[in-house]
């Protein structure tokens, strides 16, 4: 076809049975086939001299494509752009979380345009915020034996080996932390191809009633979801945004009653928050009427492992039953800290309890992307700092590995008067470390044991954080079986 293609357009014809207008601006004429006894394709129509009568307008829907004036009725009932019935599990802003125009201020100005004083005082808050915490990670870099074939394929190129690293981590952090197995529904967010489902339904071989929910809110191209038959899982894409998702709404969930594990690779900032709210609030909120109150929730957040190992024994000797959880495990791999939102942000308690507020969220959450925008040797301005927003920062990809801002400088040194490139990184870091430790929290307070570990090494991807997080009593149950 490429071959056939190629040669009208050198000759300077349209290919057979192609559209005779020639696009300026690709220098090649139309690709899309035309009806019979036609020149043009319906887009180019009016560029027909027996169609000039009739004016082709923009879908006042998408401006993407045109439309004839005289039939934008008829268009506007079955435009695939037009607003579809929303499903029962859309509440609109379900996981947004509570709007308080109050804290946050009408404009906050680049941190490039920040008074060097205002600049070096928040960067004294994050560090004394984040004094006692560790800023160094377990390393939980793990693999799978069911990526080892394709691991191993000579014909992968370095981004694929990437990407399966990384899922083979998350598989066998998976394991690890007992939640690979049967009679579950596993929920991927921000699902784009469906990869990491697609390897933990490998992973379960043949496993008892297993569900997959793929969310996400475009449309997207190559999915591998639609190549399992297997009769014992079934895959179901939800393209909504994780913002209005009520999960106990699906009818897999409201009558099958099946633990859920929410998973996700590069679940990127915002989204993140709101897949938690999502998991431990919308959904397993919905259950506490019909479950008694668990002994997590009985344990204080500040108890040490050796003390919640000491109360799951005394559970286990007064042969408490295991009660019956609606979600299982929550393993993410964290992304795009730039991207959060202070509304939406799931720790603005941790954040209000250490004095801050919107406006150190919104220029933390800022600077975070000095951990992985690295430092390139360009020419270097007259600011203190200068830094360039990436408005569609990888939208299309499933890697994040740039932050939203690229910081420009003339030497590996140091920026004139103010941080060194490496000081930046750990600022960056730093700041990470912190939105992350609001979220940390916020699971401990709903029942939860959370835990952030490094899944990959930093030369794979440099947003290496896996988030995990189990509910408290199958804590304390891997506690007493070690």
């Amino acid at each position: 076809m490429a071959d056939s293609a190629r040669t009208p357009h050198a000759t300077g014809f349209p290919a057979e049975g192609r559209c005779s207008y020639y696009v300026e601006k690709k220098k090649r004429f139309c690709r899309m086939v035309v009806a019979a006894g036609k020149r043009f394709c319906g887009e180019h129509a009016g560029a027909a001299e027996e169609e000039n009568a009739r004016k082709r307008i923009l879908c006042p829907l998408d401006p993407k494509h045109t439309v004839y004036e005289d039939q934008l009725a008829k268009h506007l009932k079955k435009c695939n752009s037009r607003e579809k019935p929303k499903p029962d599990f859309f509440i609109q802003d379900i996981n947004a979380g509570l709007k308080d125009e109050t804290e946050i201020p009408e404009q906050l100005v680049p941190i490039s345009s920040l008074p060097e004083d205002q600049l070096e005082n928040l960067i004294k808050k994050l560090r004394k915020a984040s004094e006692g915490l560790n800023s160094t990670l377990k390393d939980h870099i793990m693999s799978h034996p069911a990526l080892y074939d394709a691991l191993n394929d000579p014909k992968n190129g370095d981004s694929a080996t990437k990407h399966l690293k990384q899922q083979a981590s998350i598989l066998g952090n998976i394991e690890k932390l007992k939640l690979l197995g049967p009679r579950r529904c596993f929920v991927e967010f921000g699902a784009g191809k469906g990869k990491l489902s697609h390897w933990v339904d490998i992973a379960l071989k043949d496993a008892e009633k297993v569900h997959f929910i793929l969310v996400e809110k475009v449309t997207t191209r190559f999915k591998v979801d639609g190549k399992h038959r297997k009769k014992n899982s079934v895959f179901e894409r939800l393209q909504i945004d994780i913002q209005h998702l009520c999960l106990n709404k699906i009818p897999v969930l409201r009558e099958g009653k099946l633990p859920v594990v929410g998973i996700g690779k590069h679940l990127c900032g915002v989204a993140t928050d709101l897949a938690l709210r999502c998991l431990v609030e919308t959904y397993a909120a919905s259950f506490e009427e019909r479950n008694e109150e668990p002994l997590a929730k009985r344990i204080k957040n500040d108890k040490t492992e050796k003390e919640i190992n000491t109360l799951a024994k005394e559970g286990n000797e007064k042969n408490v039953p295991e009660k019956w959880t609606p979600v299982a495990g929550i393993v993410i791999a964290l992304c795009c800290h730039h991207r959060c939102d202070w509304r939406h942000y799931v720790g603005k308690e941790y954040f209000r309890a250490l004095g801050l507020g919107a406006v150190e969220f919104h220029y933390f959450q800022r600077m975070s992307s000095w951990a992985t925008c690295g430092m390139q040797k360009t020419s270097f301005e007259a600011s203190n700092i200068t830094t360039k927003r990436k408005d569609n920062q990888n939208d299309d990809s499933e890697e994040h590995d740039e932050g939203g801002y690229r910081v420009t400088d003339d030497s590996s040194e140091s920026l004139p008067g103010l941080l060194t490139v490496e000081e930046k990184k750990k600022i960056g870091h730093l700041c990470k470390l912190l939105i992350d430790q609001g979220r940390i929290q916020y699971l401990q307070q709903k029942g939860f044991n959370p835990a952030l570990q490094y899944y990959t090494d930093p030369l794979v991807s440099l947003e290496n954080v896996l988030l995990t997080a189990l509910p408290i009593h199958s804590s304390q149950k891997q506690l007493l079986n070690r």
